[in-house]
């Protein structure tokens, strides 16, 4: 008999949410340009959480200006200088990371046991790791004297916002560069509140920049004849038109874009150490990880016994408040993502796959989808190919691995994968034949700052994290 979990709800009085917030551009917040907001939600709930300024191109020039004017001392410090806010950062984050863990799962729906024991750990590690780096660029391997490159435009998206903003203004902030940062429009609290820590921390005016808005306002940042580095994570699609923005341009560009991970599991896989790398792979963070192990490929004989276990394994996630401490499954982020996971299982329905779900009972406001998987799935079946961005696990099975490394390479993306085996000779043989930038043995969604993290094919280019990810901010 299952144990029933009494309710255990993380206090949101640990943070207190202003009704509106401005752009953040050379150490003051203040209000757009022209005067135009737009709300946040709650996707658990569908309340509205503050009202935040939408930038217009005339207050990314404002922002990319400042940044320009701050570059020229900032770059000039020392790197012990540099590392000294860095430290400073990362011990303020920490400090408030109850605070930042419960603000980011209202905004962004993921349940708090993640936002607080991985997404923040992450977070203050990263601006620890970089600080360190700060007045060792010398050693990186890029040369005797690496400069900076100026001013970096960013771009990040809602799956970890916190988490993609430490990837990006760590590694450029330690290199000596200045940045203008546009968080997703549906997540930008939590970037708000980064630009607050900055000033806790004492960082000289403009060196940060935080502009919220939409895709007109990225769209801006990018083509901004100022800005001299292009960081991007999200989707292909944007990826793409990124790319054809920053053609024919000097400006550097590095892009983190989608993917369509294959978790391969050999028949000698411990079972169950395997399926809670499955359940982990796809349906951490509600399955809105570019990285996640959306397909399994699972070798043949033993596909019954695999999903047999894994089924029994999704019929305990609780899915349900993402203040709750018991929650493993939190909201979806946005009523357009919803919307878009929906259709893409209901394609695989129509196209002859498969589809199994365990008995769930959805709150009835906020943006929820259960737990699903597909058996009976081609490589054809578009839940196979395209990424659906959700908590949706797509089965095909294979018999050699051979076949198994043919259907994990068959894919526009290339951004992860995992493996299964007790065999080290064949975990190595098989990664040495996937066209994945980051490849796990025996676990999945695994991240350090130390390990560069990046991808092949339409998962785009450049790596971030460890001392690779310093090369994207160093003319080299």
């Amino acid at each position: 008999m299952a144990f029933e979990y009494a309710p255990a709800p993380e206090s949101r009085a640990v943070v207190d949410i202003a009704p509106s917030y401005g752009l953040f551009v050379d150490g003051e917040f203040r209000e757009a340009s022209d005067g135009k907001v737009f709300k946040t939600l709650s996707p658990s709930t569908e309340e509205v959480l503050s009202e935040v300024a939408q930038a217009s191109a005339e207050d990314v020039d404002a922002a990319v200006k400042a940044a320009r004017k701050a570059f020229e001392k900032w770059s000039a410090l020392p790197g012990s200088e540099r590392a000294k806010y860095l430290f400073r950062i990362a011990r303020i984050i920490q400090e408030r990371s109850r605070e930042l863990a419960v603000l980011e799962t209202l905004d962004n729906g993921k349940p708090i046991k993640e936002t607080r024991d991985a997404d923040l750990p992450l977070v203050a590690a990263h601006f620890f790791y970089y600080a360190g780096w700060a007045d060792k660029l010398d050693h990186a391997g890029f040369g005797p004297d690496p400069k900076p490159l100026g001013v970096a435009g960013q771009v990040i998206p809602w799956n970890f916002p916190l988490l993609m903003l430490a990837w990006k203004i760590a590694p450029a902030l330690a290199a000596g560069n200045t940045v203008v940062l546009k968080p997703a429009e549906t997540t930008p609290l939590s970037a708000l509140f980064f630009a607050d820590i900055c000033r806790q921390a004492g960082l000289p005016k403009g060196v940060v920049n935080i502009l919220t808005g939409d895709g007109a306002t990225g769209a801006a940042l990018v083509a901004h004849e100022g800005i001299d580095k292009v960081a991007f994570t999200g989707s292909t699609a944007v990826g793409k038109e990124i790319a054809r923005t920053v053609a024919g341009t000097d400006k550097k560009l590095t892009l983190e874009l989608g993917g369509k991970g294959a978790n391969i599991v050999f028949d000698d896989a411990p079972i169950d150490q395997a399926v809670e790398g499955i359940v982990n792979g796809i349906f951490f963070n509600q399955g809105q990880v570019c990285c996640a192990g959306s397909r399994l490929i699972v070798q043949e004989s033993i596909q019954d016994e695999l999903l047999d276990a894994l089924k029994r394994r999704m019929s305990t996630l609780r899915v349900g408040d993402p203040l709750d401490k018991n929650t493993d499954v939190g909201a979806i982020n946005s009523a357009e993502q919803l919307a878009r996971i929906k259709a893409l299982a209901d394609s695989g329905e129509a196209e002859g796959a498969e589809r199994w779900a365990p008995a769930c009972e959805l709150p009835t406001s906020g943006y929820w989808f259960a737990p699903t998987l597909f058996t009976n799935v081609t490589q054809a079946h578009r839940i196979a190919r395209e990424e659906i961005f959700g908590p949706v696990l797509s089965v095909l099975t294979f018999r050699t691995p051979a076949e198994a490394v043919a259907k994990a390479n068959n894919s526009q993306y290339g951004l992860s994968a995992g493996i299964w085996t007790e065999k080290g000779s064949r975990m190595l043989a098989v990664a040495g034949k996937l066209r994945a930038g980051v490849v796990w043995a025996n676990t999945f969604n695994k991240f350090d700052p130390t390990s560069p993290f990046g991808g092949f094919k339409e998962s785009g280019f450049g790596r971030e994290g460890g001392r690779h990810g310093l090369e994207a901010y160093l003319d080299v």
